[in-house]
């Protein structure tokens, strides 16, 4: 779509680099694929207008910010160690060379890239945040809508280490590294049975991010602050939801 005129593509596996000049070359392309770490960029060749990473990283690299042309944007899939609740971050050069950035929610997002460890859950703690009987407590606080993905985004930022469980038909969370989870049926009209364990109160999470979103004014977005090389915040429009990037 772009020509071959000043398009670099990066990666950090050989052989993948190597198939692409490959076939690049074969359909007629100029071309510049280079083996390398996708965050470092490729400085010799910058300033771009477009800067496209496809995959997941936890914070904002500054060498995409500092490789962006005036007036460029680079987009990238944020997130922390949870593959639930991905982000994509939108970040705008201005003609003035300084940076302007926002956290959009998303529904699906890219994998994670290398050395950017992610937790998952096991077949076993699926099967057992599903089928497990104990007690419960009757709320008629309903859960948050799937829908409400500016609550979902604003939960993984604050409340590290939960993962969803997508598969399971009613709403289904845990925290692999601690064995906490927590499961939410509908079991009649505005009543919903909540079943927790573990050392943390999942449920308690949800509900506490789901209030200080609507306090914030229920955002889609956040805007990305970076304070410095080492501190990235996301915040809502109104400053009233805040929470740091993971470094």
């Amino acid at each position: 779509m772009c020509g071959d005129a000043g398009v670099v593509t990066l990666d950090i596996d050989p052989h993948v680099t190597a198939a692409a000049r490959e076939r690049l070359s074969a359909l007629g392309y100029q071309r510049v694929a280079v083996t390398g770490d996708g965050t470092a960029g490729r400085p010799n060749a910058s300033p771009y207008e477009r800067i496209f990473v496809s995959f997941a990283v936890p914070r904002v690299p500054m060498t995409s910010v500092e490789q962006l042309a005036p007036g460029g944007r680079a987009l990238m899939t944020l997130g922390t160690s949870s593959p639930s609740w991905p982000g994509l971050a939108v970040i705008d050069k201005r003609p003035d060379g300084t940076a302007e950035a926002e956290l959009r929610t998303v529904e699906f997002g890219h994998r994670a890239g290398v050395g950017f460890g992610r937790l998952f859950l096991s077949p076993s703690f699926r099967d057992t945040i599903t089928a497990a009987e104990g007690p419960t407590r009757r709320t008629r606080v309903a859960p948050p809508a799937d829908t409400a993905r500016g609550m979902w985004l604003a939960l993984d930022g604050l409340y590290l280490g939960l993962v969803r469980h997508f598969g399971a038909k009613d709403l289904a969370i845990g925290a692999p590294e601690c064995g906490s989870w927590v499961r939410v049926r509908a079991v009649g009209s505005r009543q919903w049975d909540v079943g927790t364990y573990g050392p943390r109160d999942i449920w308690a999470e949800i509900q506490d991010a789901a209030a200080r979103w609507r306090a914030a004014g229920e955002p889609a977005a956040y805007r990305i602050h970076f304070d410095t090389d080492d501190v990235q915040r996301a915040t809502s429009p109104n400053g009233a939801l805040t929470w740091q990037l993971p470094r």
